[in-house]
This record gives structure tokens, sequence and C-alpha cells, in this order.
């Protein structure tokens, strides 16, 4: 009896290292490589260029490949958590990023998943506000992403992508003072991310110059292009328009005989658009609508176009119509017709000759081009230069 349970004991444990010698045999096996450049480094390297292209599926083979050869090659993982976050895929981005961390092997791996969880929240809360993704699970993201900084300067103190991604990252949370410091840390290193920092610290202190006081103000500073929508909430919002003609314009009393029954008849509402509905701004651009700004109306169609790229064509002529309201100075609508253009890319009998005129002639606006003294009335407009011009426009009122 005792021989057949040591029989039995030895059987049982042969059966758990068979299943455990089935469980390793099962797991992912590197492929060989087929040339010198076929290594894990190379082609998460080349993943990383294509990743800075744009090229998402050419980024996602390179660390694809990188895998085959290394299953557990950690900074590939970080690599296909980049891409996947560039696609608004942000469950497989973090998934990616976890298994990039269970595989880091020592402080250099660590360092780049730490700064690949800083830039995948920071995408996460850019694209909520973008696309429209509900990030409400998630309010302390930014919490994270500092957790995520201050491991990754624990590692290394100079390292410039964990200050710049985390530049980026207070930008995107709108605290453009942090950012700023962040920015100029870089640039103080002189390592990687250096240019990049730069033009980033010159954008944030652009805003700081422009001192937008509301959040939407804040948001609209860093869009590229200002659209239709975008234009109502500043003007709304920023300039308080609304508050701005109630204060200069002369109140008008009709002390005319009015019918009684006339009177109490409905008058017609305020002229509202077909395609503003679900727009987030629809207060704002109702608001303008309402008031009435010239190149803010609504199209012959009933159609607003919220998001229409506003031209510095069209922005100057929505300034010239502000500033003729507010100031009671009709003169301006025709103050250079018949003068000389000062761009030399600005015709005289062009529809908004006269309103760039006005603005500029005042500072309010001024060339694109301040080499070859360009207007460029065709480009568009970035939120910061939108509201910087609206602080120029603040200034010459002095209010």
């Amino acid at each position: 009896m005792k021989r057949g349970k040591d029989y039995r004991r030895v059987f049982v444990v042969l059966a758990i290292m068979t299943a455990i010698l089935m469980l390793v045999s099962c797991g992912p096996k590197a492929v060989k490589p087929m040339g010198e450049m076929d290594t894990p480094d190379h082609h998460v390297y080349t993943g990383l260029k294509l990743l800075d292209q744009g090229q998402y599926p050419q980024a996602q083979g390179e660390f694809d490949q990188a895998i085959r050869l290394a299953p557990k090659f950690s900074r590939a993982f970080a690599g296909t958590a980049l891409v996947k976050a560039y696609q608004n895929d942000f469950p497989g981005a973090f998934k990616a990023l976890d298994k990039a961390w269970e595989y880091a092997n020592n402080n250099e791996e660590k360092l780049v998943v730490h700064v690949g969880y800083i830039r995948v929240y920071t995408m996460n809360k850019a694209a909520c506000a973008r696309i429209g993704t509900d990030c409400s699970q998630d309010t302390n993201w930014l919490d994270k992403s500092k957790s995520e900084f201050d491991n990754a300067i624990a590692i290394n103190p100079k390292s410039a992508a964990a200050y710049y991604y985390m530049g980026l990252c207070y930008k995107t949370a709108l605290n453009f003072t942090k950012s700023g410091e962040m920015f100029a840390k870089v640039m103080e290193i002189k390592a990687e991310y250096t240019a990049e920092a730069d033009v980033q610290w010159k954008l944030v202190q652009d805003i700081q110059r422009a001192m937008p006081g509301t959040v939407t103000g804040k948001k609209i500073a860093l869009v590229e292009k200002l659209d239709r929508a975008d234009a109502a909430a500043l003007f709304m919002e920023e300039m308080k328009i609304d508050v701005l003609y109630k204060k200069r314009t002369p109140k008008e009393f009709d002390t005319s005989f009015k019918d009684p029954d006339k009177a109490k008849a409905p008058g017609r509402g305020a002229p509202t658009a077909t395609d503003i509905a679900a727009n987030p701004l629809k207060m704002d651009i109702e608001g303008i609508l309402q008031l009435g700004v010239r190149g803010l109306e609504v199209y012959p169609d009933g159609a607003f176009q919220p998001k229409e790229f506003v031209t510095r064509a069209s922005y100057a002529m929505m300034i010239e119509d502000i500033l003729i309201k507010v100031t009671g100075d009709n003169s301006l609508a025709t103050k250079f017709i018949g003068s000389t253009s000062t761009f030399p890319d600005l015709r005289s009998d062009l529809p908004y000759f006269n309103a760039v005129m006005v603005v500029t002639s005042r500072g309010i606006m001024q060339a694109k081009s301040l080499s070859t003294g360009e207007f460029a009335p065709m480009d568009t407009v970035s939120g910061v230069e939108a509201l910087l011009i609206i602080k120029k426009f603040k200034e010459e009122l002095k209010f």
C-alpha cells in the first residue's frame, strides 16, 4: 500500500511538471532574424520614425516584427501603445503600456514607459474635447501624469522627453505657466526636443500675452485654425461684445404711437441657423446672430457653417464691423476706398480691402510676414492670433 501511494505521489509531481513545461512551450517563440538589420532595436527605431510621419500601419508593422524577434521587448509594446493612441484606441494603448511595464528590465526601458504613460494620458484627454468621447471616468489624468513624470525624473533628472511631454500635458490642462516652465527646461538641457520645445514655448508665451480670461478662450487659444463657431465664442465670452454694445451704443427711444393690438402681436424671434443645434457653442453663435456681426451671418441656405475656417480677411471684416458699431463712426466703412494699398498682396478693389486697412492702420492687425509685408488675406487665423487681435482691439478702445 505504501509503495502504491509513493507511485501516485510521483505521478502527480510528474503531471504538474509536464503541465508547466507545456505552458512554457506554448508561449510565444522568437523568430530567427533574416539579416543583420533585422533586430528588435532597429525595428523600434524605424517604427518611431514612421510614427512621427503619421504612417501608423507601417509603424505598427515594425513594432510587430520587433515583438516577433523578441516577444518580451518592452520598447516595442510602448511603441504599439502610441500607435493605438494616435488612432484613438486608448483602451488598447493602456493595455500595451501595461505590457511594456511588465517586460521593462532596466531603468532605460522603465523611463520610456513612464513617458509613454504621460503621452497617452495627454492624448486621451485631448481626444475627449476633439472627438467628444467621454473622459468623465478618468478625472485624475493630470495627477497620474505628474506621478509618471516624477518617476521618470527620478530615473533621469535630465530626461528631455519627460519634460517636453509633461509640458504638452500641462498645456492640454490649460496650465500655461507650468507648461512654459517645462519647455524652458527642455531648452536648458539642450538635448532632444529642443527645437520642438522652442516652438511650444513661444506659443505658450503668446497665449499668456493674450491673457484669455475664460476657459473657452484658453481652449480656443490652442486651436491651429479658428472656425466660425470659435470666433462667435471669442466675441461673446472674451470680448463680451453684448455688454460692449450696450455700454458704447447710444440708447434709442421710440416715442411714436403704437397700436395696442399690434403691440401684442408676437415679434419675429432672433435669427438662428439650421446647423447649430448640436454644437457645443450654440448659445454663443445665437448671441452673435442676434447682435449681427458682419462676416458671421447665416448663409442664404439658413446654415451657419460653424466648422468653416475663418480667414484673415474675414476676421478683419468682423473686427471692422464691431469697431464701427462701438465707436459710432460710420465713416470707417469707406475711409480707405480709393486709396492705394500698402500690402503687395492686397488689391484696393477687393471687398475686404477697406476692413484690412482700417484694422492695420490702428495696429489691431498687422502684416502676416514682416519680411515681405504680405497681409495674406486668405490664410487662416490661429486661436492665439485671434485672441491677441481682440486684446489689441480692447487696448484701442481703452477698456
